[in-house]
């Protein structure tokens, strides 16, 4: 899930604003912007995916849209949305850490307590977040298939196990490797340390990369860095290591709309949570599959999940 958070789950979280990227939505008709309600996404798949269910729900509730999905990373979305310039778009209970600089505090670990927070924190900014969907796309690690049955590795408890006899070797991008909210916090959650000798970092944070590493036994690895809600997790042989002691920030996709936008139309709130609430980890997966090894069009594969189980207005 590009990565869901961002490119993730990399801190295409942290990316730099470019006046590029904030022309693009300026451009291609400000007077069609200012009566249409802007639906826009992150440059991911999840992102697209999501995005497009929103689209189509507003479109069948016969409002104005204009879509922006696609349109760059975390920063570049949020800014916009904070400036007016999009209306709406799907974004990560666990990002509001980042935003509000409070990345240490574990409130971000509690699905509740992040949502509540995050809230809170952008009603001050005219934000409302929406009902979120109960699947956490948080940062987790994958482990090949073979060697988890093997191993009977299901948890992070048991990955710390093998990380202690020697058996892993873990692909994962440097932010990964590096920031205290990811491999170190699972370290210190789970009381092991992998070796940076066991460990092939890349600059980048693709998890389709760390993912067909582990699957596949390239340079010896068999774990990867993957974000929850994957799409090739299944058809990789990946067995993903849940984590029991809550060491990761909890990132659950939920819609926010400007408030100003949602008190003209009411009727968003109660469509989308429809939706929204369907979304449950394993639907996530299997939907971003479709576009990720199937090849699929997001739009598509959103309208035809919507129209399947009867999630329209």
């Amino acid at each position: 899930m590009l990565t869901k958070r961002d490119g993730p789950r990399d801190w295409t979280r942290r990316s730099a604003i470019t006046g590029l990227a904030l022309f693009s939505v300026r451009a291609g008709g400000a007077a069609a912007a200012a009566t249409s309600l802007v639906v826009a996404s992150k440059s991911d798949t999840e992102g697209a995916l999501t995005g497009a269910m929103i689209a189509l729900v507003l479109e069948r509730l016969n409002l104005p849209v204009l879509r922006r999905l696609g349109l760059g990373p975390t920063l570049i979305v949020r800014n916009s949305l904070l400036s007016g310039e999009i209306s709406i778009y799907p974004e990560y209970t666990g990002n509001g850490a980042f935003f509000s600089g409070t990345e240490n505090d574990p409130i971000w670990k509690s699905p509740q307590g992040a949502y509540d927070t995050i809230r809170r924190l952008d009603a001050a900014r005219g934000l409302t977040w929406l009902t979120r969907a109960p699947a956490n796309n948080t940062w987790l690690i994958a482990v090949n298939g073979a060697l988890a049955r093997r191993e009977h590795l299901t948890t992070m408890t048991d990955f710390a196990g093998a990380v202690r006899r020697g058996l892993i070797r873990l692909a994962a991008s440097t932010e990964f490797v590096e920031s205290a909210a990811a491999l170190p916090a699972f370290e210190a959650a789970y009381g092991f340390s992998l070796p940076l000798v066991r460990i092939i970092s890349l600059p980048g944070g693709d998890t389709s990369v760390t993912a067909r590493a582990a699957a596949q036994g390239i340079s010896g690895v068999n774990a990867g860095m993957v974000y929850g809600t994957d799409g090739a997790l299944s058809a990789l042989d990946l067995s993903v290591m849940s984590d029991p002691l809550a060491a990761q920030i909890v990132y659950e996709v939920a819609p926010v709309i400007r408030e100003a936008d949602l008190a003209r139309h009411p009727e968003i709130a109660p469509a989308l949570a429809r939706v929204f609430t369907h979304l449950d980890a394993e639907t996530l997966r299997r939907l971003n599959a479709r576009i990720t090894v199937d090849g699929a069009v997001a739009e598509a594969v959103a309208a035809r999940y919507l129209s399947e189980n009867g999630l329209l207005p």
